[in-house]
């Protein structure tokens, strides 16, 4: 006797979702449930009847292959092969294992043999001024590339690859485990799918061969460190024929004589003599766009003030913007005094008054009140 559908079983509609499965099963299992029914074989059939269906149909991935195939999807344990193995046979397996590559992701099927090249890595130190101007320079990289000898093939020129008996050259192998079908990598050809029995002398059947190669890398104005720059399709070459992998530099800015660098903006720390932070003056400071930038001191500057140079800083990339620069100024304690020099400093502190020096006349007037206060 040919078994009824399984929604008919649980009455229930092909779009029914998880909520409606277990509902009428569940009123179909009080209602047919052997101790409620003793005896009675034709209320145990329909119980046995109405599990066999919600089981199956609460699993997506038994749902998803009875929608489609039906009570075959499940004759002799799922893929069994040849003889009783339903209707469909090994075209069944194969579309059952179809389905699982959508639940899983699998998605597209790889290419038998050819496999996508490694990605490389490539260091670039630069200076700050390269980083500023821009420029344009050539990297020397070792790598894999495809063989010229047999063209990517690995068989020797003349000859051609054979395909795989084991695998059909597919590059896997499938094996039927009940409902299940597993698949591995094929142990004949590694997944290749070919088999090379005359291998290119040159590149001994790989495919590739190793090589210095010269890249131009561009350099944009204003680039910052640790960027990282990726060519695509300069890494690897890929396994017989795949696509070659990519390339990707990274890039160091080298530290300066002079300036030190936040994002778009320049740091440069100047010291200037002490008769200048009083007197006032000026100065000059290099720029990183070749030309000198001129600073004015006032009068009474001391250690620590800053002057902001604007536009005077990085370019911002992919824009005609530039950063500022901010020149900090240090004053610088003289030494090695003549005598003349010690007799002068010597009168300009007699003549000196608290005036002379606010920031120190006030913290030691405050470093006094302190102490007498502890003692209070």
């Amino acid at each position: 006797m040919s078994k009824r559908d399984y929604y008919e079983v649980l009455g229930v509609s092909r779009e029914a979702d998880d909520k409606a499965l277990k509902s009428a099963y569940r009123k179909l299992a009080m209602k047919y449930h052997p101790d409620r029914n003793p005896g009675d074989e034709e209320a145990e059939a329909k119980f046995k009847e109405a599990n066999e269906a919600y089981d199956t149909l609460k699993d997506p991935q038994r749902r998803a292959a009875y929608d489609r195939y039906g009570h075959a999807a499940f004759e002799n344990g799922g893929f069994g092969g040849g003889a009783g193995a339903g209707p469909h046979g090994a075209d069944f397996a194969s579309a059952m294992s179809d389905i699982f590559d959508e639940f899983f992701g699998g998605g597209a099927r790889r290419g038998p043999g050819r496999g996508r090249g490694a990605d490389l890595r490539y260091n670039l130190d630069i200076t700050l001024e390269e980083a500023y101007t821009g420029k344009e320079v050539e990297i020397e990289v070792p790598t894999s590339i495809t063989c010229d000898n047999c063209s990517g093939s690995g068989a020797k020129p003349g000859t051609q690859p054979t395909t795989c008996n084991t695998c059909g050259g597919v590059g896997r192998v499938r094996a039927a485990q009940g409902f299940f079908t597993m698949e591995r990598t094929c142990p004949t050809c590694q997944g290749r799918g070919e088999i090379i029995t005359d291998p290119c002398e040159k590149c001994g059947g790989t495919g590739r061969t190793t090589q210095n190669r010269t890249l131009s890398v561009n350099i944009p104005a204003g680039i910052e460190d640790g960027t990282r720059i990726r060519l695509a399709g300069e890494g690897e070459a890929g396994v017989r024929g795949g696509p070659a992998g990519d390339l990707y530099i990274f890039l160091s800015i080298k530290p300066h004589e002079f300036f030190q660098r936040d994002g778009a903006d320049i740091f440069c720390r100047v010291p200037i003599s002490m008769t200048t932070a009083a007197l006032g003056g000026q100065f000059e400071v290099p720029s990183l766009d070749t030309a000198t930038a001129r600073v004015k001191v006032p009068e009474s500057t001391q250690t620590g003030k800053q002057f902001r140079l604007r536009g005077k800083g990085m370019p911002i990339m992919r824009t005609h913007q530039h950063g500022d620069m901010y020149i900090q100024v240090v004053v610088e304690t003289p030494t090695k005094l003549t005598r003349r020099q010690r007799e002068l400093l010597q009168e300009f502190e007699s003549e000196s008054s608290g005036e002379n020096h606010p920031e120190s006349t006030g913290f030691f007037a405050r470093a006094k009140e302190f102490l007498e206060n502890l003692k209070g």
